[in-house]
């Protein structure tokens, strides 16, 4: 077994997102005249649906409050803009030890790939942001959410993923920061390490193979430098 590429998660992987998000979600209600507010209790619960329009789908159905798909696609779409806003104001930086494992990773010839659940506008921001590049020069390939038909912890967006990069599931290893991404890659029959972020810390990581507190070199060093090519 040869590792050829990696696949990483984007929102709380590649960084601590989903506080940005949060803003963005509860700025877009409030300019819009949505009386909803979501804590970071609230949050951490809406967290467990993946995609941004089906959690205020969810978060409607659960408090009994009429609200469609036409309603939340529209939301949705001003909540981008402003997520983009705040990530452009210098809202994010890479999670520890990302940077470094990227540029190794590349360095030895591995591809590099996006399995979200989050849009590819996003993905490009983020790069931006973080690497001053756009996303298709940080990464060979995009998989995002709104290309599959069901998303994580189905194994779609990781299917998808695979497909493009052209290669087996056996050739890759998928990292990721909740339990649904952790069922959404073992589904695909990807290896995952997990790096739980500021919202997820209390899931069941059950399925992961490495279970780590953060990528910087001394964590990963030892349970994954036997499957990076040898420099």
């Amino acid at each position: 077994m040869t590792l050829r590429a990696l696949i990483f998660d984007v929102d709380g992987t590649l960084a601590e997102t989903e506080e940005l998000h949060r803003r963005a979600f509860n700025d877009t209600f409030a300019a819009e005249g949505v009386a909803w507010h979501w804590d970071r209790d609230e949050y951490r619960e809406l967290l467990k649906t993946t995609g941004g329009k089906e959690r205020m789908l969810a978060f409607a159905a659960r408090e009994a409050i009429p609200f469609d798909a036409e309603a939340a696609a529209r939301l949705h779409k001003i909540k981008t803009a402003r997520y983009a806003d705040l990530v452009d104001q210098g809202g994010l930086q890479l999670r520890l030890g990302i940077a470094e494992l990227i540029d190794k990773a590349r360095a030895q010839g591995l591809k590099l790939a996006i399995a979200t659940t989050t849009s590819p506008q996003n993905v490009d921001r983020l790069c931006h942001s973080c690497w001053g590049r756009a996303a298709d020069e940080v990464f060979d390939v995009i998989a995002a959410g709104d290309q599959v038909a069901r998303k994580k912890p189905a194994p779609d967006v990781y299917q998808l993923a695979l497909q493009r990069l052209g290669l087996s599931a056996e050739d890759t290893i998928a990292f990721e920061d909740t339990a649904n991404g952790v069922r959404s890659a073992r589904a695909a029959g990807i290896r995952v390490v997990v790096t739980p972020s500021m919202y997820s810390g209390s899931e069941d990581f059950t399925g992961a193979d490495w279970i780590l507190p953060t990528l910087s070199r001394a964590n990963w060093t030892a349970d994954l430098a036997d499957l990076l090519p040898a420099a």
